[in-house]
């Protein structure tokens, strides 16, 4: 016992209580509150940036609930961050809560965060935002992240132990090690001692050098830990990566460490406490120093005893809420079968695989599809941290959480869906602040297609906060202080910059959807300068519908679009004169691209034609004739013909024998068969196959044409043929395929057109049929239930003509 105390730094003169952990670690975490309760020391250092000192005071109010992380941001460049993540069984926190309950100081001696980020600037590749640098703040204990050695060689302190130990999966060793044997038990120090002499071992063995800034962090912690010393003596304990104590056990002299410090570059730093997720804290959401399974990590660290029976407890209880037949006896079956698995296999207790193939074989029946559930529900988890409204955070910020509580908008770590509806202020107010927020680049929410309703009253949303979207806000802070100021000034610099027209008419959409009515003015006068000089008449049609679609939100959001209807109005005429030209000698490629703008545009002035501009004219109208003009020209490919004909015959201004001529013309034997594919395919592309179910003539033709291919260009043309016809629905497949085997009917008239009846249809009525309509045409006519004044077919089909 005197042996440990004296290793780990309590015996006479041996200096400081270095306590080496395992970030995120429960086992450490537990042997670091043992440790403090056994050492009572006058001071606690903690491996983090000193700035957060401050912020420490933070984690003893109710309103902090981990995890969360330390975040620290460049004061002129937000976008360059570093977060410390810190859960309710890391070490660190364990250490900042029982310092703060026994009002013992507690201090963070790791290396500023200004020389942190300033050292981003240096780095080649910039660490991805929302993770703390490589070897800077994200903790670097051991297995939690490859420690430097030799020549720029790292090597993983827990994967080096496991296979010493003559293990293949680091966790698995820890857990066996650490985890299972109640590390904290019993004399409180030699845990530490262990560490402290494994990475010893492994340091002399691969080196301690070969990384300036470990060499550097390590000096820094070095130097704090003799202020400390100084200040309150030796009653001075060290909570830091396990990796580090022998560094920090070696002695150096002051001046070799304050050498190692002098020139290093910093940059203005703020700091603050925000939210933080199980799923980020886990390997797969990207974070350098994660854990593979932090909710069953959470769960060690809590449950008091049993930990096996209480898991499975938790398993049994999700399986049961996905409607799944889980029992009693599958729960005690499961725990007996997972300690058989841990004897056979040599652990101590249970651990997590044991557990999994015990969940699998009895709960599962041994499907690997609910047992990924309970991996992203439990294992991996989607807990949310909360911070107090007292934590430090920029302007921006707080106006944010303000609107977030007044429209009832909690951030939560797993996704949900959001149903709006924009009549009512609330729902309103929720889709201004989550469309300000996507212009702001903070991806909160995202749009998505919703299922009750096509009306424009109706928004859907999918809703994940993710921790990187403080930094994102903060980054926005440069903007405004409030979410609309913000927005408003983002929106008129993106006007400025854009390069498009496209561009400035969908950010002109996003004005109005976000509700920014001071920055409209500003895009529509960009817009309008841009229109003026571009005379492409693909950009022009590109940034019609945009602008189009922003004319319907003056109904339904009460925002004034009269200044939208000029503009539009304006491209709608360029895109009349500049389209036929531009249609002229197209490749295929350019001219299916052509094809879909003018899908794009008919749909657009189809709008555009409800909205009162009796100045411009009826757009409608003139936009037909650009079509006529379109489906008559030999230059213009044939899949913009074929479409422009069947656009307007979709809108009545062409009867189906005149389609017909159309057809039979651009079908003709003088007609290449490409051109003629082509033709089809513009026409009856695009769900045009019901039109050929219903109008048997147009169907004639293609058949006819279709056979009289000659053999050799047959080849050519199967492609886009096979290209058109399998966009079809299954049952407009099948209902061609039996019209075409039929083949046409019999009668006096054109091709398949009977004297009886419209083309497609019988030639004589089904009464049976038709009368077991009748009740629910009743009741959509509001003519009283069936018997009560009962009218026949031909009178009911007069009442609703």
């Amino acid at each position: 016992m005197a042996g440990a105390e004296q290793a780990a730094g309590r015996g006479p003169g041996a200096g400081p209580l270095l306590l080496g952990v395992r970030h995120h670690g429960p086992g450490s975490a537990r042997a670091v509150r043992a440790a403090l309760d056994a050492a009572r020391p006058r001071v606690v250092l903690i491996e983090g940036p000193p700035e957060a000192d401050a912020l420490i005071p933070l984690a003893a109010e109710e309103g902090m609930r981990p995890p969360v992380a330390l975040l620290a941001h460049a004061v002129d460049e937000p976008g360059r961050s570093a977060f410390w993540p810190l859960a309710g069984f890391s070490p660190e926190w364990v250490a900042i809560r029982w310092a703060l309950r026994h009002e013992v100081p507690a201090r963070f001696i790791d290396l500023p965060a200004a020389h942190s980020l300033a050292w981003q600037r240096e780095d080649t590749g910039t660490p991805e935002e929302g993770r703390a640098p490589e070897g800077e703040g994200a903790p670097d204990g051991e297995g939690a992240q490859a420690a430097p050695v030799g020549d720029g060689v790292r090597v993983d302190p827990l994967a080096a132990l496991a296979e010493a130990a003559g293990y293949d999966d680091p966790e698995r060793w820890w857990e066996d090690v650490v985890e299972h044997r109640g590390m904290g038990d019993g004399d409180p120090y030699a845990p530490f001692l262990v560490l402290e002499e494994a990475m010893g071992a492994l340091r002399e063995t691969y080196g301690s050098g070969g990384h300036d800034r470990d060499l550097v962090r390590e000096a820094y912690m070095r130097l704090q830990v003799r202020s400390a010393i100084r200040e309150f003596g030796e009653d001075v304990a060290v909570v830091c990566g396990a990796w580090h104590v022998p560094a920090l056990r070696r002695k150096a002299t002051v001046a070799a460490d304050r050498s190692l410090l002098k020139g290093l570059p910093r940059v203005r730093t703020d700091m603050t406490w925000v939210p933080w997720t199980h799923r980020r804290l886990a390997r797969s959401g990207g974070y350098g120093a994660g854990i593979d399974s932090p909710g069953w990590y959470a769960h060690l660290f809590a449950a008091p005893d049993r930990p096996v029976e209480r898991w499975l407890t938790k398993v049994a209880g999700l399986l049961r809420e996905e409607d799944r037949i889980v029992s009693s006896a599958h729960v005690i079956e499961a725990v007996r079968l997972a300690e058989t698995l841990a004897a056979m296999r040599g652990r101590p207790l249970a651990g997590l695989s044991e557990t999994t193939d015990a969940v699998r074989a009895v709960m599962c029946e041994g499907s690997d599809v609910p047992l990924a559930l309970v991996r992203d529900r439990l294992v991996v988890g989607d807990v949310l941290g909360e911070v107090p409204e007292s934590a430090p955070a920029v302007p921006l910020q707080r106006d944010l959480a303000r609107l977030q509580r007044r429209l009832r908008l909690k951030p939560e770590a797993s996704e949900r869906e959001l149903e709006l509806d924009l009549r009512g202020e609330t729902d309103a107010g929720r889709s201004r602040l989550l469309h300000r927020l996507r212009l702001l680049g903070v991806g909160w929410g995202e749009p998505a297609a919703s299922r009750g309703s096509t009306g424009t009253f109706r928004e859907t949303w999918r809703l994940r906060w993710e921790p990187e979207s403080s930094v994102r806000v903060a980054e926005a802070g440069v903007w405004g202080t409030t979410v609309l100021a913000a927005a408003t000034a983002k929106a008129e610099a993106d006007a400025v910059g854009a390069g498009a027209l496209a561009e400035v008419t969908g950010l002109a959409e996003q004005c109005l959807l976000a509700g920014l009515p001071d920055a409209l003015p500003v895009v529509m006068r960009v817009l309008a300068d841009r229109a003026a000089l571009d005379a492409d008449v693909g950009h022009l049609a590109q940034a019609l519908p945009a602008l189009v679609r922003s004319l319907r939100y003056g109904d339904v959001r009460g925002t004034d679009t009269a200044a939208l209807a000029g503009v539009a109005a304006g491209l709608a005429e360029r895109i009349f004169v500049a389209l036929p030209p531009a249609c002229a000698v197209l490749d295929a490629d350019a001219a299916e691209e052509m094809r879909r703008h003018m899908n794009a545009v008919h749909t657009a002035v189809g709008l555009l034609g409800d909205t009162p501009m009796a100045a411009h004219g009826d757009l409608r109208a003139r936009w037909h004739g650009v079509l006529g003009v379109l489906s008559g020209r030999d230059t213009v490919p044939g899949v913009v013909r074929g479409r422009a004909v069947r656009l307007l015959l979709d809108d009545g201004e062409v009867e189906q024998e005149r389609a017909a001529r159309l057809m039979g013309l651009a079908l003709s034997p003088g007609t290449p068969p490409a051109d003629a594919a082509a033709w089809i395919e513009g026409f009856v592309g695009g769900g045009g196959g019901m039109l050929l179910v219903h109008d048997e003539r147009l169907l004639a033709l293609v058949d006819d044409w279709l056979t009289g291919v000659p053999a050799e260009a047959f080849t050519d043309v199967l492609p886009l043929l096979r290209r058109t016809f399998s966009a079809y629905e299954p049952g407009v497949r099948r209902s061609l395929g039996e019209l075409v085997r039929r083949g046409p009917r019999q009668g006096g008239g054109p091709a398949g057109v009977t004297a009886a009846g419209p083309p497609g249809f019988g030639a004589d009525l089904d009464r049976e049929r038709a009368d077991a309509v009748l009740p629910v045409l009743r009741l959509l006519l509001g003519l009283g239930p069936a018997g009560a004044g009962k009218r026949s077919g031909e009178e009911l089909a007069g009442v609703a003509g």
